[in-house]
């Protein structure tokens, strides 16, 4: 193959093939890929099922702590997780800028190939589209996914009621101060790394081993104050969060300071948010710390009846005010 991309890669015809084979197959291959069908036939799925579809335009396609290959499949693993499944197939789609480096496609394919074999899923059809020069950034990633629902019943954001507890798998902000940083070519004394990760494995145990879970929710874009607002908005209930108990990494709060953004609305790509009744709290957070995706886990704060939809934030000096949804773009090309 040529040392980039060019258009006759998605022509349909010999290069096109030889891209698919010689790419795509040889790092995601599997008995359901290799038949190179236009679709994959799926016997083994029993309901209900949890899907869902992302398309990721990150930029930078390369950040420290990942990529925008892993980042396709965390981000897709993680959303069908959320409704209490365990995810088994995805589809992938490419956008390819005409004159992409190989190298760069191989690795990001790469990096693919190996989230997903960390988070126990395969790949098993896809599809590949070059564009002109301009037409797109490098490369779009679209996947879709699939799964078998365990928890009954399957968590949801309409399902936070008064009285839960409302627990973080870890520090907040990491993701997207990553690719700002790295974006401008901004350092800081110590390293920011994405938390891109796949957090299915340990949404499986919380399921089987604690249950009666109300919400999961991993908050990605508009990051963790937006999501917060959209369950309480779903759910018709008020959220009361104490804003000391908001894990923030001190390099991030630092960085945050000096570029003037906020941590509690940049994005997040490996943590989430458990609402579940608060007996149940200290044994999520016990499974939750004893997991390499939930070391730093605490509970923020509780649900109560109060003011519909609305997020009220008790400040560090014990003041109080509403925590609203992000308003206007606070940080583009992000995921």
């Amino acid at each position: 193959m040529s040392e980039k991309i060019i258009l006759d890669y998605g022509s349909g015809g010999k290069a096109s093939q030889r891209l698919i084979k010689e790419m795509f197959v040889r790092h995601l291959g599997n008995p359901w890929l290799n038949r190179l069908d236009d679709a994959a036939l799926i016997s083994d799925l029993e309901g209900p099922l949890s899907m869902s579809t992302d398309t990721f335009t990150v930029d930078p396609i390369f950040f420290p702590g990942g990529d925008i290959g892993s980042l396709a499949v965390h981000g897709t693993v993680n959303d069908i997780a959320m409704l209490g499944a365990i995810p088994k197939y995805l589809s992938c789609a490419f956008i390819l800028e005409e004159g992409l480096d190989m190298d760069d496609l191989d690795k990001i394919v790469s990096s693919m190939a190996a989230a997903a074999r960390n988070a126990g899923v395969l790949i098993i059809t896809g599809d590949t589209k070059v564009v002109p020069r301009g037409a797109v950034d490098k490369i779009f990633i679209n996947t879709s996914g699939i799964g078998s629902v365990i928890a009954e019943p399957s968590p949801s954001g309409s399902s936070a009621s008064p009285g839960d507890a409302i627990l973080v798998s870890g520090s907040i902000g990491d993701h997207g101060l990553a690719i700002l940083s790295h974006r401008q070519g901004i350092s800081f004394e110590t390293d920011i790394l994405s938390d891109s990760q796949a957090l299915n494995h340990l949404i499986v145990r919380l399921i089987r081993e604690v249950g009666n879970i109300h919400v999961l929710r991993d908050p990605t874009r508009g990051g963790l104050a937006t999501t917060l607002n959209e369950i309480a908005q779903q759910s018709e209930v008020e959220f009361f969060i104490e804003q000391d108990r908001i894990p923030v990494r001190e390099a991030v709060e630092g960085g945050c300071s000096f570029l003037g953004f906020d941590p509690l609305y940049l994005a997040n790509e490996g943590k989430f948010i458990c609402i579940l009744p608060e007996k149940f709290a200290d044994k999520a957070l016990e499974i939750m710390r004893s997991d390499p995706a939930g070391l730093g886990a605490v509970k923020i704060g509780h649900v109560r009846e109060g003011r519909k939809g609305k997020v009220v934030l008790k400040t560090p000096l014990g003041g109080h005010r509403l925590l609203d949804m992000l308003e206007g773009e606070q940080l583009p090309r992000i995921c």
